[in-house]
């Protein structure tokens, strides 16, 4: 803006006393008092980190630093600007129907949406950040918006740029990428679950789970990385807790293999793997409920044996158990414990425990339940005997198994 300023001056000319004459001199300049340019629209070299910081904390009131800031500046069929924030922790209503995602989208500095969750996918519903492109009109509705191939582009772009991010954070800061896992980690597995797997390409390299083997979390190319020699597969076993996933039976015969297994603990976690399906040519494999594929032609027929010896025994238990239990087999998974209860079909017994938890749950999504017993424990020997000697003995036998 124009500024005045003045100054008293002498002239040539004298006054009746000879005294030389003094006159005020106004000059005017040119002063930029504030720039009114945004943020975003700033380069990075004018702009200190700090302050982007601090315009992060104002404009989306959250009293903690962004864990890290993506500037985008594209020019060519669609340009556009866009300053975008990784939260440190997740909002309080994050994983509530509350929480409204989207980027604030504005046109040469004028804003035209408050929250345009067009602008970033499912799984990215965390960033917070600011778009600017001028080939927006400033009176676009919502609906055109929705099919405009020019918001398309950008937000393909922005997602490329987002992912790129967090594998560099991954890769350079594995204590700052904990830390964003802690909070978004479940945001980006329901990002598989969400679209059925379409995102898997995009996403799976950044998942992370417990090593049974290092006892911390781990990537899947970690894994693959460290699988021991003859491993085909990528072995998982999903329960509440860590400590209760490894004790469960089914983890003997894999670690004494020298394998390492993938802890799931959250609910979501199964679907996960259904939806990735394998990663880099390797199976996942549950371990409760999927064939181990550890068993030699050999082996194979010494179980197969084992049942067809144990038929009897076998279907007294199933009589026993009714609708408990879809089936029961000599297991060839079992080397110290006596039983372990397995399920068959598309619902494990994890996954029916997720939707028990549903508000809405009638029943009708249950797991099939398959008691494996281990034909070289005492407690078969005991189960055996009593159906030839006691078979009220032996019912109460099968339902302890159970």
């Amino acid at each position: 803006m124009d500024v005045e300023s003045g100054s008293w001056a002498e002239t040539d000319e004298t006054d009746e006393n000879g005294e030389p004459k003094r006159e005020y001199v106004t000059t005017v300049e040119d002063k930029v008092i504030n720039s009114m340019v945004p943020v975003w629209q700033k380069k990075k070299s004018e702009m200190a980190d700090e302050e982007a910081k601090e315009f992060y904390k104002s404009k989306f009131h959250d009293f903690e630093d962004p864990l890290s800031i993506v500037r985008v500046n594209a020019e060519g069929i669609t340009s556009y600007k866009a300053m975008l924030f990784i939260p440190s922790k997740a909002p309080y209503d994050f994983y509530s129907r509350e929480f409204e995602p989207g980027l604030q989208l504005y046109s040469n500095g004028v804003m035209i949406m408050e929250k345009c969750a067009d602008l970033l996918p499912y799984c990215f519903r965390f960033i917070r950040g600011v778009v600017d492109s001028p080939d927006f009109s400033l009176n676009i509705s919502r609906e055109i918006l929705q099919h405009d191939h020019q918001l398309k582009a950008i937000a393909s772009n922005l997602t490329k740029k987002i992912k790129n991010e967090l594998a560099k954070i991954l890769k350079d800061d594995r204590e700052k990428y904990n830390d964003f896992y802690k909070s978004f980690g479940r945001q980006l597995k329901y990002g598989i679950v969400d679209e059925y797997g379409a995102r898997k390409d995009l996403l799976s390299d950044l998942l992370m789970f417990h090593s049974s083997k290092r006892n911390e979390p781990v990537t899947l190319d970690e894994y693959i990385e460290n699988m021991a020699v003859g491993q085909e597969k990528i072995y998982y076993v999903a329960s509440d807790t860590v400590e209760h996933a490894m004790a469960l039976p089914q983890t003997e015969t894999v670690l004494d293999k020298g394998f390492d297994i993938l802890c799931m603990t959250e609910d979501v976690d199964e679907f996960v793997m259904r939806g990735i399906g394998q990663y880099k040519e390797k199976e996942f494999c549950n371990i409760t409920t999927d064939d181990l594929g550890l068993e030699s032609e050999e082996e194979k027929k010494e179980t197969e044996t084992k049942q067809e010896e144990s038929k009897d025994v076998l279907e007294f238990v199933k009589e026993a158990l009714g609708d408990k239990v879809k089936s029961v087999k000599i297991s060839n998974k079992l080397k110290n414990h006596a039983v372990m209860l397995s399920s068959e079909g598309n619902i494990s017994i994890e996954m029916e425990k997720y939707f028990r938890g549903m508000p809405d749950y009638d029943g009708s999504m249950r797991a099939q339940y398959v008691l494996e017993i281990n034909a070289d424990h005492p407690a078969f020997a005991a189960l055996k005997s009593a159906v030839e000697n006691d078979k009220d003995k032996a019912a109460k036998m099968a339902e302890i198994m159970f």
